[in-house]
């Protein structure tokens, strides 16, 4: 997003379906959409799928856009929702985690921790722990996940996200503390001798 756009004549003109304003729209917020969804679903595929959905739901509901917070915070909880609502989905369905995450380039779940690592032999200890933090990213109810995403990998303020999931700021702590100490005893499960 290294242009600044003018939110108020972007929304005017989507509002008035303009499909220039829309390209614009999608330009400007797409690898940030696609970072968010790809880090709460751990999945490429879905990540990209979900993310055209996001911004279709984006252009049929402009019209309900009411200003009360910034276009891209609006756009993000919409995207937030459809996560929430695939995790739900994927549940029901029984859906198997896939472990395509490596393949990505610009948005990595986490930053590799052998990148700061000398050598082959710590270069895989790294890479063990990006897989174990994955593993305890995945195995975290949902709502602790969207908030450890939102703020530790996405480094979002704690208002920003009590507004993206509509809950009180303190619910946003509260729910960060247990996914932090979830998280936790997840890796020290996994790395215990």
């Amino acid at each position: 997003m290294a242009e600044t756009l003018d939110e108020d004549r972007l929304i005017r003109r989507l509002k008035r379906r303009d499909e220039a304003a829309f390209a614009l729209l999608v330009e400007h917020y797409q690898r940030p959409v696609f970072a968010l969804v790809f880090r709460m679903l751990g999945d490429r595929a879905e990540a990209e799928d979900l993310a055209q959905e996001v911004f279709v739901t984006v252009f049929k509901s402009i019209d309900g856009f009411r200003g009360d917070s910034k276009l891209s915070t609006w756009i993000f909880r919409i995207a937030t929702n459809h996560c929430r609502n695939r995790f739900k989905y994927l549940k029901r369905r029984h859906h198997g985690r896939q472990k395509d995450i490596a393949d990505a380039q610009e948005s990595r779940i986490i930053r590799p921790m052998s990148d700061a690592m000398p050598g082959p032999h710590a270069a895989l200890e790294g890479r063990q722990m990006e897989t174990i933090v994955r593993e305890g990213l995945a195995a975290l109810e949902d709502d602790h996940r969207v908030v450890i995403i939102l703020r530790d990998l996405e480094q979002r303020p704690y208002h920003e996200i009590a507004e993206l999931l509509g809950v009180a700021e303190g619910t946003v702590k509260s729910r960060l503390f247990r996914a932090r100490a979830a998280l936790q005893a997840f890796m020290q499960s996994r790395t215990a001798p």
